[in-house]
């Protein structure tokens, strides 16, 4: 009988075929990113969190030394039976090379399978009790803790936690910052995987995102027992509109309820020639739906602060609302700079997305863009508030919230020249001592505008 195929030729043929099996599988799968489809649940925001359902978070732990400020951020959001707490504590951990398992696993804290390696128990152990011992602290109904691993690249772990996030219908991320505070009181690099971990948590997350900048904020040992620190906490918001803002006001004010927490707001507002300069540029921009996205925010903005105002009145005396009429960025400095250093915490929003007379002069100083103009310049070790920690939220806003890079929603650099063109910021008199504190970070960054 007529072989229709010679040895050789099947023996190619069989190799190609296991070739081909091989390679294009892993290839798919490593260029296609599959469009997530979200899950439908309201509550991706501080702002939609009320009632009974109360507020979910979803609190990043990369090592024990990020749970201390955690826990006290977490106490500090006054859960009550009315207003329960669920957290979620997730340890991050990389996926090592010698780890032969999918390329990511999601294990729960009572999990006894032996083919999961096992090394990272002990921290795993520390954070879980440490959450626990939190929980046990206000009591069944008021604080919900689930501890969770997951064990992933550094390159997928942001769609870890996006999609825990997703799947536990959260609606705020606690992000430890990329630095730790070190001994001389400096922010040293914990890791460059972290922040760009943070970035594109910050690009693709389903619900509000808060990256935390610890410098020792409610003090404690980390283990979840230390209930001395619920006695008293002095939050700042520092507040130039935008949803970021309005999201970042929206958490102080949960934690003010309680007469434990003292609240200072500041509003800044530009006055009237700065709104003007901001509307001549945007028009030199061409930017028409930027005008009117602003307008539309900036009633947003009066709206909400009006129904702030209104409940605060008489009500809660813990509770301080200042207005500050401004006209540049220098003066802003100036006066952030002013503020009695009396305070634990800096709340504020990114900005993202928002074109802002007061603070765009301050963008291409930025050493850390996802933190935002303010949340940048806060976290700064030249900052002259080195012992209070900031917490940089980012509002939940759909579509818009998707794609970019670190600094996007931020106005672009066209408009950063024009705005220096006006301002000449660069050339602040070194006598004066913001403008010698904006001459350094200049000097800094200017590389990049070359």
């Amino acid at each position: 009988m007529q072989k229709l195929v010679d040895d050789g030729s099947f023996a190619l043929a069989i190799c190609v075929t296991m070739l081909i099996t091989g390679i294009i599988p892993p290839t798919i799968q490593a260029i296609h990113k599959p469009v997530r489809h979200f899950v439908a649940y309201r509550r991706r925001s501080v702002q939609k969190s009320k009632g009974e359902l109360g507020l979910r978070i979803l609190s990043c732990v990369h090592n024990p030394r990020s749970v201390p400020a955690l826990i006290s951020l977490l106490r500090a959001c006054q859960p009550t039976k009315k207003f329960p707490l669920t957290v979620f504590a997730l340890h991050l951990l990389e996926q090592t090379s010698g780890y032969t398992h999918a390329s990511t696993t999601m294990i729960g804290q009572h999990t006894t399978s032996t083919s999961v390696d096992r090394s990272h128990e002990p921290q795993s152990d520390h954070i879980a009790k440490a959450f626990e011992n939190f929980e046990r602290t206000f009591g069944v109904g008021v604080v919900t803790v689930r501890t969770l691993t997951t064990i992933s690249p550094y390159s997928s772990m942001y769609e870890e936690i996006c999609d825990t996030a997703e799947d536990k219908g959260i609606a705020l991320i606690i992000l430890p910052f990329h630095k730790h505070q070190s001994i001389d009181g400096g922010m040293e690099e914990t890791s460059p995987f972290f922040r760009e971990i943070n970035d594109n948590v910050l690009n693709n997350a389903p619900c509000t995102v808060a990256i935390l900048v610890d410098r020792g904020f409610g003090g404690g040992s980390g283990d979840g027992h230390d209930v001395t620190n619920i006695n008293s906490h002095n939050i700042v918001v520092l507040f130039f509109g935008g949803p970021d803002d309005r999201e970042a006001l929206s958490l102080a004010w949960k934690m003010a309820e309680k007469p434990n927490v003292k609240l200072t707001v500041f509003r800044f507002i530009p006055t009237d020639d700065a709104l003007k300069l901001n509307d001549a540029i945007t028009n030199e921009m061409g930017a028409l739906k930027l005008i009117i996205d602003n307008e539309r925010e900036r009633q947003r903005d009066e709206d909400y602060i009006n129904v702030f105002r209104y409940k605060i009145s008489n009500k809660q005396s813990s509770i301080v609302y200042l207005e500050k009429v401004v006209n540049d960025g220098e003066e802003t400095l100036k006066l952030i700079k002013s503020i009695d250093n009396v305070h634990d915490l800096f709340i504020v929003g990114r900005g993202r997305g928002m074109v802002n007379p007061l603070t765009a002069s301050l963008i291409d100083f930025s050493e850390c863009p996802e933190l935002g103009a303010i949340g940048d310049l806060l976290a700064s070790p030249d900052f002259s508030m080195t012992t209070t920690s900031v917490l940089i939220v980012q509002q939940y806003v759909g579509a818009a919230n998707e794609g970019g890079s670190s600094g996007a929603g931020t106005p672009t650099s066209q408009y950063s020249e024009l705005y220096d063109n006006f301002h000449n910021i660069n050339q602040m008199s070194p006598s004066n001592s913001n403008g010698a504190f904006a001459q350094r970070r200049v000097k800094k960054f200017s590389t990049g505008w070359n």
